[in-house]
């Protein structure tokens, strides 16, 4: 569970002023000081709690994660927790769609992936001078804003969002296609469209790093469960075949 004591040092329970709050947050503000809102922990603790669960769950069912954040004070932490438990992110701009056309998204992809081919088999190198150079450009701009999904063969099980104001665009997709979403909402934020609230400081990357530390180890230890679990399946499965070769040979 998560640290009462832990989430206070990383500055977790400070929310935004008293005058930028959002009313529906009120059920997670504890209090309010020095004209700023203060987060009630205990809730937050709890909050995180059921967000671990759900996650651990979705990541045993070997559906991915998308991880959300494009503001400047999260991204390097996101790229790095995501790629701990290989989970796609986003921390460049949201590409429009990439849920509701998410067919057009998978094309860019594939478009990489056949760039990637070119250069292997010795096709790139045939080109003029001015096509390689158009074609490097190309593969940039794509890896840069969609290299981090590239693995992502089909839709995500879940959304996990820093900032659900900002990412506004991403959690609208998710909601039209009914994909749950797990958010870090700070005091000033609407979380009803929320469906894993976990109320949090979502400005200081102390606070970010925290929340997204426990996030990921539940992650990390749902995949695990699946890992055990296929081997032994396949343990059983193997002992069944030795069972029923011996039998055969009784016969």
């Amino acid at each position: 569970m998560a640290n009462i004591q832990e989430l206070l040092e990383n500055g977790v329970h400070f929310g935004h002023l008293t005058r930028k709050w959002n009313p529906n947050m009120a059920p997670y503000i504890y209090t309010e000081r020095n004209g700023v809102h203060i987060i009630d922990l205990y809730k937050t603790s709890a909050k995180i709690e059921e967000a671990q669960a759900a996650l651990k769950k979705i990541a045993n069912s070997g559906r991915k994660i998308l991880f959300v954040a494009t503001k400047k004070q999260a991204k390097d932490i996101v790229a790095e927790k995501s790629k701990s438990v290989n989970m796609p992110y986003i921390t460049e701009r949201w590409p429009g769609g990439m849920l509701t056309n998410f067919v057009t998204i998978r094309k860019a992809v594939k478009k990489m992936a056949a760039i990637d081919r070119m250069k292997q088999d010795g096709s790139f190198d045939a080109l003029s001078k001015r096509e390689k150079l158009q074609i490097n450009r190309q593969r940039e701009k794509l890896e840069k804003n969609l290299g981090s999904i590239s693995d992502m063969t089909r839709l995500p099980g879940a959304l996990f969002v820093i900032d659900v104001k900002k990412e506004h665009i991403a959690i609208a997709e998710a909601q039209k296609l009914n994909i749950p979403i797990f958010a870090m909402v700070d005091t000033n934020s609407d979380p009803r469209p929320i469906d894993f609230v976990i109320p949090a400081n979502d400005d200081a990357s102390k606070s970010i790093d925290k929340v997204l530390s426990y996030v990921t180890d539940a992650i990390a230890e749902g995949l695990t469960e699946r890992k055990a679990d296929k081997e032994k399946a396949k343990a059983n499965k193997e002992a069944e075949t030795k069972e029923e070769v011996k039998a055969e040979e009784a016969k």
